[in-house]
């Protein structure tokens, strides 16, 4: 009977920031059927998940409690022996206060395989990112890490404060807030001096990431007049010093600022990284999908397209997908790119002629305007009557740069070699981090962005998205997606100053410097 059961992964999944997930535990989400979890996991790691997969919400929601740990346990259980590959995702480390044993005692009662797979903890990374070693070779050489979440009769009981204050350098609480002033009184009672520096960390590692500093003596009354809630990591002893010296966070150019991407997932991936790497936090949305055409009369017109390959005098592309899907239909028609011999290649913009270099086509100089007027503007007085071009592009292009090439003279071959379609699961995390305020900008890289993101959010039950993103910065990568959101009533921004993702990305920084400067 054990062979025929599932396999349960008790997952770490790190402090929040869904990079400090260990390999293992992302290879267990990747290969599981469902995923158990609860709000402090970070929401991203969830679409990393085999399509199909199972979401299991175990946290708070709402209209009801907290799932009973004796539930969760059972659950597990249950999903196991259904035969399912189960990842139970807990924040942080599941052997610190996460009652991993719990869970393991009773999967191993009922026979079933599992793995406790060990996750970065929030008491070491949490501080490290606020700028605090948990040691240093001058202030501290050890370290307790000690929970918080009681009421002062169970922490009297579980702490013996008379040998934990003083026994390490350094002292770690997690899940305190709320009892912030009773531990801090307990310290100095049992010999730390009310002058020993303290630090809050809230939501370490994520965009909301906030820090509080004072010492056991006054951090109660800032925590009270800064209404510093939960859930956060406190910090006690001489090391909180060094924040002052290694605050590293802080100082990225996008740093406390989550950022929406809309952009299909196939080509979220370089303003994903852009953003990672300047301190922010990408929340990946992909809202729409580009796919190869269907039917018989859109096949043939492609085929037909690209069996006179020899005969076009130009090639306008006009987006890195045109370049993708041109490549695609040339492999699946067994067409020789050699038949465009003759045939001059045009590029919109540096992420077009980028995407040709890579397959070994140099474009022509790129105009100065990276949109089809560019186009016209820079090649016009080449661009002859009679002369043939092939305009390969999505379903969705504008109609006129083929009128205004017509217009000319030119005989243009006009070819749909992709099709963008609407995609994107309903995301109810995505709707509380809107509703709360926590979405500091959304970013549009196309008109069909914009429409179907708003689409989405209706789809989700929102009658007027309009309200919900009154607060969040509008990023427009160019002002034909800046014109479309203006349409769909939504006030941009933010307009990249060239249509490109690095100019988006300037941008984002520039106004985050602003918003700094604000703030001080």
């Amino acid at each position: 009977m054990r062979g025929l059961t599932g396999k349960v992964y008790l997952v770490g999944a790190g402090p929040g920031d869904a990079k400090l997930i260990t390999v293992k535990g992302l290879e267990c989400i990747r290969k599981s059927d469902v995923v158990v979890y609860d709000r402090l996991a970070s929401p991203r790691l969830l679409k990393c998940m085999k399509p199909g997969g199972e979401k299991i919400y175990v946290g708070k929601l709402p209209d009801r409690h907290t799932m009973k740990q004796e539930e969760i346990n059972q659950l597990l259980v249950d999903l196991a022996l259904q035969g399912k590959t189960v990842v139970r995702l807990k924040g942080g480390d599941p052997t610190i206060f996460g009652r991993v044993g719990e869970e393991a005692e009773l999967l191993r009662k009922n026979g079933i395989y599992y793995e406790i797979v060990p996750g970065i903890t929030s008491a070491i990374s949490v501080p490290a990112y606020a700028g605090i070693p948990v040691t240093h070779r001058d202030h501290a050489s050890s370290l307790s890490i000690i929970t918080g979440h009681e009421s002062p009769d169970k922490l009297d009981h579980s702490i013996h404060w008379d040998k934990v204050t003083n026994a390490t350098g350094t002292l770690v609480f997690l899940m305190g807030v709320a009892k912030i002033g009773y531990i801090c009184a307990q310290l100095i009672k049992h010999g730390r001096p009310p002058e020993t520096p303290v630090a809050l960390v809230r939501w370490g590692t994520r965009a909301d990431q906030e820090t509080l500093t004072g010492t056991l003596a006054d951090i109660e009354a800032k925590v009270k007049e800064a209404d510093f809630q939960p859930p956060a990591v406190i910090v006690v002893g001489d090391v909180v010093l060094q924040r002052e010296q290694l605050k590293w966070a802080e100082a990225m150019p996008l740093f406390g600022k989550r950022i929406v991407v809309t952009r299909a997932r196939s080509q979220a991936s370089e303003l994903v990284d852009m953003i990672e790497e300047l301190g922010g936090e990408p929340y990946e949305f992909p809202v729409i999908e580009t796919i190869m055409p269907e039917g018989a009369e859109k096949k043939a017109k492609i085929a037909a397209a690209f069996g006179a390959l020899e005969s076009y005098d130009w090639v306008f592309f006009t987006s890195p997908n045109g370049v993708e899907f041109f490549w695609r239909h040339l492999a699946e028609l067994g067409a020789d790119i050699r038949g465009l011999h003759r045939a001059r290649i045009a590029a919109v913009g540096p992420g077009t002629a980028a995407a040709l270099a890579q397959r070994g086509v140099i474009a022509e100089e790129l105009p100065a305007k990276f949109q089809a007027e560019g186009l016209i503007e820079t090649f016009g007085p080449r661009l002859l009557p009679g002369q043939n071009v092939l305009l390969p592009r999505g379903d969705l292009g504008r109609d006129w740069l083929p009128a205004k090439l017509r217009e000319l003279g030119l005989q243009v071959t006009d070819v749909d070699t992709y099709e963008t379609v609407v995609t994107g699961e309903d995301d109810d995390e995505l709707l509380k981090l809107l509703e709360e305020g926590r979405v500091h900008a959304v970013t549009f890289t196309s008109s069909s962005t914009v429409r179907n993101f708003i689409h989405i959010l209706k789809r989700m039950g929102i009658e007027d998205p309009l309200p919900l993103l009154a607060n969040v910065k509008i990023a427009c990568i160019g002002p034909l997606t800046e014109q479309t959101a203006v349409e769909a009533g939504l006030t941009p921004g933010l307009l990249s100053e060239e249509a490109t993702i690095n100019s988006l990305v300037q941008e984002l920084c520039r106004w985050n410097a602003e918003t700094q400067l604000q703030k001080a």
